[in-house]
């Protein structure tokens, strides 16, 4: 069985394209119940959209392919604790599991300055998991901010 730090290593290599091209890096790879796979990284910069990031992406990707707005059974891997419009589509596309690596704490919505993911007051609560490989994806977020303040 392959584990989360597989998935996550994946994840990670969609953050590095999004360095690649300027955007923050962030990854996100979903995994569907039959073994789909839908990797994406942040556009936003690039699309000149503020809703494409990495989750967001992988999501919408999988439900065309779907043919359907719910995801259930799915599990999404991100390299960054998601915010509060990703925690929103992942709530209504009843995404079973969520496993992020590192916490954001200036726009987290899973565990840092909100519990979206959590709240019972909400009609679907997924799995959580997070600090998959943390130490990896906090390091390429900060040696990409460190880098972009060194260009200033």
């Amino acid at each position: 069985m392959v584990d989360d730090n597989h998935y996550m290593t994946l994840a990670l290599q969609q953050a590095e394209l999004a360095a690649a091209m300027g955007e923050v890096p962030v990854g996100a790879l979903l995994v569907l119940a039959d073994g789909r796979q839908f990797a994406a990284h942040n556009e936003p910069i690039t699309r000149h959209d503020p809703a494409a990031h990495a989750e967001m992406r992988a999501i919408q990707a999988a439900c065309k392919a779907c043919e359907n707005y719910r995801l259930s059974g799915a599990t999404l891997f991100v390299t960054l604790e998601p915010c509060t419009m990703c925690a929103g589509a992942i709530v209504h596309a009843r995404i079973s599991r969520v496993v992020y690596g590192t916490s954001d704490p200036k726009t987290g919505a899973v565990d840092s300055l909100y519990r979206i993911l959590s709240d019972t007051r909400l009609n679907h609560q997924p799995e959580v998991t997070s600090g998959i490989m943390a130490d990896a994806c906090s390091t390429l977020l900060k040696d990409f901010f460190r880098q972009r303040r060194k260009q200033r």
